[in-house]
């Protein structure tokens, strides 16, 4: 009996345990990079394919990868068990969704398809034992694969069958580049090949050259960025520099702008600028620095890279400058409403960008003249009793405050590298200089900057906002009071403990 939740999938001839899983899913029908894709690679095809995040591109290379990998143990002569499906992306945050979106799809084979990923540089020992099993499906980052490729942990060069490149407009911005170029000499010379993008930009181009043979090419007509019941999306004109200052403290310590919040900026020296700037008013912060292996980017455990970071739940996207390119700004933005959750993404703009401005509209609106940046409704009359702190706080971000800033972390992580401590084992002392080194003081913090008066905060939102309230601390239970004891040996005392009655001797 044919199940009705899954007779979207069903003319694709797919496995009956794959339709289960995908029922299980819940999936009733296939999303319109599914429905062109899959066929497509069933029929052995490369593709390329532009899809927005959040399309359903995930399981569009999955179903048929798994569906080719079933069919061929099914079907074929008996053959020993090896590594026949790899797939790359750009940051360990996109391979466990990856691995996890496969493993959920093979939930009803999975005696028969087994998925490991490599991604995390801790758990090389546990990875080698892993891949000694010679799972069927691999994901991983290019370093981590070309890592194992080259301690023959993993050998591919007579068994891969199909690779997927995914996020493949960011593998090279993040300097994967080599990695790659070196990994693609330990493949065979035939293999079927899907290429997963967001944008088409020159970095799919050069590796479309180096990846693909003879591809089809999707470019869906959908938009790149959730619709405005999940998105919207704001532009606030900012007179001057100091007004987008001015304007980002009042969002941020009023609370107009709530949870995780990404700020994107278009040089690294303005993001530590920034960062400074937030820190003076105890808003914290932290900069994803792109001069930094991207093991220290960010102390947030969700952190991805500087571009095309996947955190979870952001909540808001500001871009305190406004994207280079309208390409940029589809990946800014795509960082927020993700699967499914709500955004918001304000854009602030100078008068001098507005041309600017009118392209990436030109793009959003796909050319129908509609307007998709609505205009921020802000007074900023109203927030001018925080100028003077703004000025304060700028006045302490110096040009030697963001230098020490930047020398710090550069340090930490000169510190804390894997790749160094060899280096400093064999030499001590060079370790022992840099650890003794002068402190940096990046900025000097001013307390009361942190604290906002009640009579500052603008009339339409006093009641509504608690600037300086603090978080309340989770309640816990009564702690016993310690009972101070004394030590003989420091105090040179010794309370003798008073003795009850002694029996009389007989």
């Amino acid at each position: 009996m044919e199940d009705p939740e899954a007779l979207g999938f069903e003319h694709m001839g797919l496995d009956h345990r794959l339709l289960q899983a995908v029922t299980d899913l819940g999936w009733s029908r296939p999303t319109l990079i599914q429905e062109k894709a899959i066929p497509l690679a069933l029929e052995g095809k490369d593709l390329l394919a532009r899809a927005r995040t959040g399309s359903g591109k995930t399981a569009a290379y999955a179903i048929p990868m798994l569906q080719l990998l079933l069919h061929k143990k099914a079907t074929g002569p008996a053959v020993e068990q090896a590594v026949r499906a790899l797939v790359l992306v750009p940051t360990k945050e996109l391979a466990r969704q990856a691995q996890s979106m496969i493993q959920q799809l093979a939930a009803y084979c999975s005696r028969d398809i087994r998925v490991a990923n490599v991604s995390a540089a801790e758990d090389s020992a546990s990875q080698r034992a892993v891949l000694m099993e010679k799972p069927d499906v691999v994901v991983g980052t290019p370093s981590r694969i070309l890592n194992h490729l080259q301690q023959d942990n993993l050998k591919l060069q007579d068994s891969l069958e199909l690779l997927v490149v995914d996020e493949a407009d960011l593998l090279f911005s993040f300097g994967f580049e080599e990695e790659l170029k070196s990994l693609l000499c330990h493949l065979p010379r035939i293999y079927q090949a899907f290429l997963m993008s967001a944008t088409f930009n020159e970095d799919v181009q050069a590796l479309k050259e180096l990846v693909l043979h003879n591809p089809v090419t999707l470019k869906l007509q959908e938009s790149q960025l959730p619709g405005p019941d999940q998105l919207q999306q704001f532009q606030v004109v900012c007179e001057t520099e100091e007004d987008k200052f001015l304007l980002l403290y009042a969002l941020l310590k009023l609370s107009l702008i709530r949870g995780k919040s990404l700020l994107f900026v278009n040089t690294m020296e303005r993001s530590y600028r920034l960062r400074l700037f937030l820190e003076q008013f105890s808003i914290p912060a932290c900069v994803l620095n792109g001069e930094l292996p991207l093991r220290s980017r960010a102390a947030d455990p969700e952190a991805g890279v500087a571009r095309g970071i996947d955190f979870h739940h952001v909540c808001a996207v500001l871009n305190f400058d406004l994207p280079p390119t309208p390409e940029a700004y589809i990946h800014r933005a795509g960082r927020t409403a993700r699967a499914n959750n709500p955004g918001i993404v304000l854009t602030f703009v100078l008068p001098t960008e507005q041309s600017h401005l009118g392209k990436i509209e030109e793009l959003l609106s796909g050319g129908n003249g509609a307007p998709v940046l609505l205009p921020y409704q802000f007074r900023m009359e109203e927030i001018e009793g925080f100028r003077y702190r703004c000025r304060d706080a700028m006045r302490s971000v110096t040009k030697q405050a963001i230098r020490e800033a930047r020398l710090k972390e550069i340090k930490e992580e000169l510190l804390h590298s894997e790749k160094l401590k060899t280096y400093f084992e064999d030499n001590p002392r060079d370790l022992q200089l840099l650890r003794h080194d002068l402190p940096l003081h990046p900025a000097v913090v001013k307390p009361h900057l942190g604290h906002v008066p009640d009579y500052l905060v603008p009339p339409a939102l006093r009641g509504l906002v608690r600037p300086h309230k603090k978080r309340k601390k989770p309640p816990s239970s009564k702690k016993a009071k310690k009972v101070k004891t004394q030590n003989p040996l420091r105090s040179f005392r010794h309370r003798e403990e008073k003795r009850g009655p002694t029996a009389a001797p007989s």
